[in-house]
């Protein structure tokens, strides 16, 4: 095993931490304010039916849209983060992914301008995926670059709680508005408001991340690689490289995301949908149920990450995989109870299982590829697996849910989708404990037994 990069001192890592938390939390506001109101709202607002079910079906379809567009942001977003810098980039998806959904906020309705609504809200959510693409691979590498092997796990999770501390805001804004408004007024008007308070978020988390400064790892990258062009020596792009050398690496990463991603959608968009629609439970049980499974999620998932630094990032991405494949049979069967405090449970385990795959995700796939291609590496493997995954998660489960007016298939595709998380992680060799400063292809990795941990077999070795 290599010998781990210096850390930076701890203030100064934490700093980045806080930056990369604070722009991760903002952007995933943003994107899941959008999954929320999709559910709760848009599909009256832009995709008026007679059938409730139908309505929502066209609303998750522009939801998808914004997964769809996330792989040419990896691909554009990782292009350049290659090559510039973890930090521009940033930057720039942060005001990307703001300005997106705090122009969300003052779109007309179906009923003021017809199609045309839906027409401008789905460019948005194009822009919105775009920007979301670039941002993970950058935020959790800027963490991971900073920080040395032996602690890596915990602080590259906290940009991986943003996630959770974005749902969790932008479900507490809905749920707020929906306890102090009638339904009439949430609909006539009090759905833009969390779409313009992204304005002054953005703005905070802008200040915050120009602070920081460049992955020191990137940097003497960037040196080696001037210094060879130089000398006469070009690369080839970096998205190329990736799929040239580091494809096995990119299909760990999309096996890896895929029950999680899932899990995650079923476990915070469709709940809102099978309550509220199915079971006809108020709006505000499903919301808040969402709030106090986030709150717990956001607490947990860097104590998941923490784990994986003492016994690796596979046992603790199995443990929630298997305990996911599980638990999908159940979750359903407490919402059915109807009882608040049951669905709070239902939904508040179904997120901590879903934690032991987020939380050690970040570094798990950071160590995966070399840094030259690192950010391309990363931004294409996670977010390949969010078309085929979270993109397709809501509408399969409202399709099952609306063919066989049961949850039992959508547990059944739950229940698989983390089966195919734990097996690819069971096959994937173990990262913990490598330096990131090591430009070497992972695959040479592979053909060293010495490597590999017990009972770990390569993927593609």
């Amino acid at each position: 095993m290599h010998m781990p990069t210096t850390a930076e001192p701890p203030r100064a890592l934490v700093r980045i931490v806080a930056a990369s938390l604070v722009g991760t939390t903002i952007e995933w506001y943003d994107f899941f304010l959008y999954g929320s109101a999709a559910a709760l709202v848009f599909n009256t607002l832009f995709f008026p039916s007679s059938d409730p079910l139908v309505g929502t079906l066209l609303s998750f379809l522009t939801y998808a849209v914004g997964f769809a567009a996330r792989p040419l942001g990896g691909v554009v977003f990782g292009h350049f983060g290659d090559r510039v810098g973890r930090k521009r980039l940033l930057v720039i998806s942060l005001l990307m992914m703001g300005g997106a959904t705090f122009a969300m906020g003052l779109l007309p309705t179906h009923a003021s301008i017809g199609v045309g609504a839906p027409v401008l809200l789905t460019v948005l959510r194009l822009v919105q995926g775009f920007a979301l693409g670039g941002e993970w691979g950058g935020a959790v590498l800027l963490v991971s670059e900073h920080g040395g092997a032996k602690s890596r796990g915990f602080w590259a999770s906290w940009p991986q709680a943003g996630a959770p501390g974005g749902n969790l805001l932008a479900t507490g804004v809905l749920a707020l508005l929906a306890a102090v408004q009638s339904d009439e007024a949430f609909l006539a008007w009090g759905w833009r408001v969390p779409f313009l308070l992204s304005g002054v978020l953005v703005m905070i988390g802008l200040w915050i991340r120009i602070s920081v400064t460049e992955s020191p790892v990137f940097l003497a990258a960037q040196r080696k690689a001037e210094a060879a062009a130089a000398a006469g020596a070009g690369e080839k792009p970096p998205v190329v490289e990736v799929f040239r050398k580091s494809w096995r690496e990119v299909l760990i990463a999309i096996g890896t995301r895929f029950g999680e991603n899932i899990s995650y959608y079923i476990l915070t968009a469709f709940v809102l949908v099978y309550v509220t629609v199915h079971l006809e439970l108020p709006k505000s049980d499903a919301l808040n149920a969402v709030l106090i499974g986030s709150a717990f999620h956001f607490v947990t998932i860097p104590l998941w990450g923490a784990l994986s630094d003492r016994v690796g990032r596979r046992p603790v991405t199995l443990i929630g995989a298997l305990g996911m494949a599980g638990w999908a049979f159940a979750f359903f069967a407490l919402l059915d109870s109807r009882s608040f405090p049951v669905i709070t449970l239902a939904v508040t385990v179904g997120l901590l299982f879903h934690g032991a795959m987020y939380g050690p995700q970040a570094a798990f796939i950071s160590e995966l590829f070399d840094t030259k291609v690192r950010y391309s590496g990363a931004s294409m493997g996670s977010q390949l697996a969010s078309i085929i995954g979270g993109a397709l998660a809501p509408i399969i489960a409202v399709e099952l849910l609306k063919d066989y007016e049961s949850a039992l298939p959508v547990a059944l595709y739950m229940s698989c989708a983390a089966l195919v998380t734990a097996v690819t992680v069971r096959f994937a060799r173990e990262t913990k404990g490598r330096d990131l400063s090591r430009d070497e292809v992972v695959d040479a990795a592979h053909a060293r037994p010495a490597a590999q941990p017990q009972g770990s077999v390569p993927l593609g070795g």
